[in-house]
């Protein structure tokens, strides 16, 4: 229900959101209103009543206190604010704290908008319910008066209720009833006829209400000031922290140290690593000496071939070594050092093959 509200409205604000600007209009302890973003039970703000002073249909623009202190109420008693600051519209004519002020007693309370809580589990979201267009909403309510041990006469409003309209039934099962136009505002503060009044304590239900929500802060009674009313941004399941951090780990993996050393030792494969001249150089001092020493016979040819194999796996073993070491210290070698392996693996089989032609040709 409704026990928040915004008021900051200027005098003639009030007198023109309430359709009271063609008569008389006389305005009684304004002195205490104090502008106020966050309102609630206990605060003064403008109340619009009849002037029953007056010949005619004059009005008087009050301060009162916001929550109902019933005239009967004891003068030894401490007056509760919060206990009466809202009254169900259905049943306003069953309570005698309430009935009898429905036939003379009838009042207007504009306000900028209201504050509602959406309860979800222990948690509570507030927000902020007004016109689209800005203008002063204004509630049906009722007022009292009671003389307190001071003698000095307290007047206490209430503000009536009715069930939520369609589109708040998310937020809230009531609502404040809410006069939308001069037809309605002159029936409730003029209209003897208590018939009628089943017309006027409807729910409103135009689309030029909104809402968003605020700061949880507006919990607080001493919160008060613009930032009540600034709009907030809900946290919802994929913008909070732990899902964040997840998602940012899974965007940003990077290759394990293991996965680097795999990676290296898999580029380089297990072929000689000297250059071409040097290669050459003992491919022809082997094959040469094999063509000396066997001259002979050819049963010295497998003496010989052992002996060329047994020098380039040693060969091997070497390059192996030195280009492991290479593609583990310095990336930046392996591909130059790729392509020499090629080079050096194409010109060895030539050379081979040149090396046992030339031998069988001088057999």
């Amino acid at each position: 229900m409704c026990g928040r509200a915004r008021c900051t409205l200027r005098t003639d604000d009030i007198s023109r959101a309430c359709h009271r600007t063609g008569g008389p209009i006389r305005s009684l302890n304004m002195d205490r209103f104090r502008p106020l973003f966050n309102a609630s039970p206990g605060s003064d703000l403008p109340v619009v009543r009849r002037d029953d002073e007056s010949d005619g249909g004059g009005v008087v623009l009050q301060c009162m206190k916001w929550g109902l202190i019933p005239s009967f109420t004891g003068k030894s008693e401490k007056p509760n604010y919060f206990k009466m600051f809202n009254a169900r519209s259905e049943s306003m004519s069953e309570k005698a704290s309430f009935r009898r002020l429905v036939p003379k007693r009838r009042c207007l309370v504009a306000v900028e908008g209201f504050y509602e809580w959406k309860k979800d589990g222990s948690r509570k979201q507030p927000y902020y319910i007004h016109f689209k267009d800005g203008q002063p909403l204004v509630f049906a309510a009722l007022y009292d008066s009671w003389e307190n041990p001071e003698g000095e006469l307290l007047y206490t409003f209430t503000i009536l209720t009715t069930s939520s309209s369609p589109a708040l039934e998310w937020l809230h099962d009531r609502m404040p009833v809410i006069l939308g136009d001069k037809e309605r505002i002159d029936m409730w503060l003029n209209d003897s006829s208590s018939s009628k009044y089943d017309n006027v304590l409807k729910p409103y239900e135009a689309p030029d209400l909104v809402w968003y929500p605020v700061t949880p802060a507006m919990g607080k009674l001493s919160f008060d000031g613009p930032d009540c009313i600034k709009e907030i941004q809900l946290k919802t399941d994929g913008n909070n922290l732990i899902s964040k951090f997840f998602s940012a780990k899974e965007t940003k993996k990077e290759p394990s140290d293991s996965q680097e050393k795999t990676s290296c030792n898999t580029s380089v494969k297990p072929e000689p690593s000297q250059n071409l001249e040097e290669h050459k150089r003992d491919e022809d001092h082997v094959a040469s000496s094999c063509s000396i020493r066997d001259n002979k016979s050819e049963d010295n040819l497998a003496k010989c071939s052992p002996t060329a194999s047994t020098c380039r796996t040693k060969r091997d073993r070497e390059g192996f070594s030195s280009e492991s070491e290479i593609g583990v210290n310095d990336d930046s070698k392996i591909s130059s050092s790729s392509k020499i392996r090629k080079k050096v693996s194409l010109k060895t089989g030539f050379e081979n093959k040149s090396t046992l032609f030339s031998y069988f040709g001088r057999k």
